[in-house]
């Protein structure tokens, strides 16, 4: 259903809708938290790995090495699915602390009884889709395919000094088989690809190729890591009161939503991560704030939601906002 030309929304299962959605260059997760706080959320953690299992696979089908996943829940409901997402082909970036201030506990909490600090946190952690190629039927990372394929020419590691002009970044960044690698930028990839089959060895041409016939382009390498840009002064823990005043949807004086996103951290997480006309994945959609933050920045969003009264809300929302 087009609610906005810019985004589409749906009703029921999204594990119904996935196919039928873009690829995506964000994934913004805020599902099922195992803590009871609304219809269809388990009441423990303990069937998070399998509830999001299927979810996480999807994922991890439809994205590309240029897919950011964030993934909001509780701190205790990420550490308990955190192994099945990298088990799922994604790898962790960073975790990012929403720090909602004392307002959050508006001083209900009884410490005496529940032996424990007032939580006022919730995290919101970034993965990205990992990247492999596959050779000889053996995964390889992109670390041990630039190896493997450098190799292949016959040519020693440090000539790729000598592709990239410089003394031994090369060797000691994009070569090194240890942590301390870092991800060719698309000018480097492209020096070290003329170099490698300009002087490697012809019986082995082309390098650095996927499909055997031409190595990959400088737009198709760009593909291989997710997009980010850092904004200044933005750190992990974003310390933000809960949504109050006239953008916390409220009917007869109560909140919609037990945990409604603030659009600017919606804004913020998609922002970083993907650049105008991207696609945008809200699977868990409730009032769609991803999805109006979405469109705001002049992405195109597709959203779900499975819960039919919560599904009129939101598309009731998106089409009073964008009046």
């Amino acid at each position: 259903m087009v609610v906005h030309n810019k985004i589409e929304i749906f009703k029921g299962d999204v594990k119904s809708h996935y196919d039928k959605w873009l690829e995506p260059t964000v994934i913004i997760s805020d599902g099922p938290y195992g803590i009871g706080g609304f219809p269809g959320d388990p009441l423990n953690v303990n069937v998070l790995k399998e509830w999001y299992l299927p979810h996480f696979k999807k994922w991890n089908e439809k994205a590309t090495p240029n897919t950011t996943l964030w993934f909001w829940n509780t701190e205790l409901g990420w550490a308990t699915v955190h192994n099945t997402l990298i088990e799922s082909g994604w790898d962790f970036v960073n975790c990012h602390i929403w720090d909602k201030g004392k307002e959050h506990i508006a001083g209900n909490t009884n410490t005496k009884t529940l032996r424990k600090l007032p939580v006022v946190t919730e995290v919101c952690v970034q993965y990205v889709k990992r990247a492999e190629f596959i050779v000889d039927e053996n995964k390889m990372s992109i670390q041990q395919w630039l190896r493997h394929e450098w190799s292949r020419t016959g040519l020693p590691f440090s000539k790729t000094n000598d592709a990239c002009g410089v003394k031994n970044a090369a060797t000691r960044k994009y070569f090194t088989s240890c942590h301390l690698w870092y991800f060719p930028p698309v000018d480097a990839f492209v020096k070290i690809v003329d170099y490698a089959n300009n002087h490697g060895n012809k019986k082995g041409r082309p390098f650095f190729s996927i499909n055997g016939k031409e190595p990959l382009t400088a737009a198709e390498w760009e593909k291989m890591r997710s997009k980010f840009s850092c904004p200044f002064g933005v750190t992990n823990v974003w310390r933000k009161p809960p949504l109050n005043g006239k953008e916390r949807l409220k009917i007869n004086g109560k909140a919609l939503h037990l945990n409604q996103k603030p659009l600017d951290l919606m804004e913020l997480i998609i922002s970083t991560s993907s650049t105008e006309g991207d696609i945008i994945w809200e699977p868990f959609g409730g009032l769609f704030s991803a999805s109006i933050a979405a469109a705001n920045l002049n992405r195109k969003a597709y959203g779900a939601e499975i819960t039919s009264d919560v599904f009129d809300l939101g598309k009731k929302r998106i089409t009073e906002y964008f009046k």
